[in-house]
């Protein structure tokens, strides 16, 4: 699937459209997710750019957190210290750029579902609520569950590449 993006460009600044219709990225949300996928990710594989993009987004649409991408990044305790103020640089900057671009404008990780949480693919989280659905970019990505519930209480295998 090609992305194809509208420019709209107005004195309050440039934003961009997607052609299928998801509404307006605005300079200041593509900035907000490519920090969140760059610093989460490590700049790691753009998979798990994409999965890190794909939770933001989760949240974004879920009642339990802020209605915006940035206020999504930029919730105290939830992402890398610095995501909102550490410089970004170098080609993990563009593929990040470019992966939240893809994201705004409707690309979801296709293994994440309904995932709003993550953490480092070597933390062993020891909680009996944690279902999880996708180990890429050096993350480990999770839904919370009821414990009667959950079907896959660890981590999957991590192959960059290859997910899930």
């Amino acid at each position: 699937m090609t992305l194809m993006l509208v420019f709209a460009c107005s004195l309050t600044g440039c934003t961009r459209q997607s052609q299928s219709g998801r509404g307006l990225a605005s300079a200041a949300d593509i900035d907000c997710m490519a920090r969140a996928m760059y610093f989460e990710s490590n700049r790691s594989s753009r998979d798990g750019m994409i999965a890190v993009g794909s939770v933001v987004m989760n949240r974004v649409q879920s009642d339990d957190f802020p209605n915006t991408v940035c206020d999504v990044v930029s919730q105290r305790n939830q992402f890398a210290p610095g995501v909102m103020t550490k410089a970004m640089n170098g080609s993990g900057q563009a593929l990040a750029e470019a992966s939240a671009i893809a994201v705004l404008g409707g690309e979801k990780h296709p293994n994440i579902a309904d995932a709003k949480f993550f953490h480092a693919a070597w933390y062993d989280a020891d909680f009996n609520n944690i279902h999880y659905v996708l180990t890429t970019g050096g993350n480990a990505f999770y839904e919370k569950r009821r414990p009667e519930n959950v079907t896959s209480p660890n981590p999957l295998p991590q192959i960059e590449g290859i997910t899930g």
